[in-house]
């Protein structure tokens, strides 16, 4: 399921859209749940109806988890990248066992 913003302004009220085919499957779910857990046949328009509240309610919340987890993963890549890629500045001195040329 792909949650997407529909708008990127820096409103704190950022609505998510599911595709249409995240949004098929995921009614489809709703429905069945209801169906076998609840034991409570759940029509389409009532499966809808909270489907868009748990997305605007809850839906941001996953989203900040989310972005959250994708910050913390680049971060922890960038810091193995630089380990990685990090050439000691300065090397000819860095060497304190090295003895000086005598001309």
């Amino acid at each position: 399921m792909t949650l997407t913003p529909t708008t990127l302004t820096p409103d704190l009220h950022m609505p998510l859209k599911l595709s249409p085919d995240a949004r098929t499957k995921a009614l489809a779910s709703i429905r069945r749940y209801c169906a076998e857990e609840l034991e409570h046949e759940l029509g389409e328009l009532p499966a809808q109806l909270f489907l868009d509240f748990v997305l605007e309610e809850i839906g941001p919340s996953v989203y900040n988890a989310a972005i959250v987890d994708a910050q913390t993963y680049l971060r922890d890549r960038v810091v193995e990248l630089e380990d990685a890629l990090h050439a000691p500045e300065f090397p000819h001195w860095a060497d304190l066992r090295r003895t000086p040329k005598r001309r």
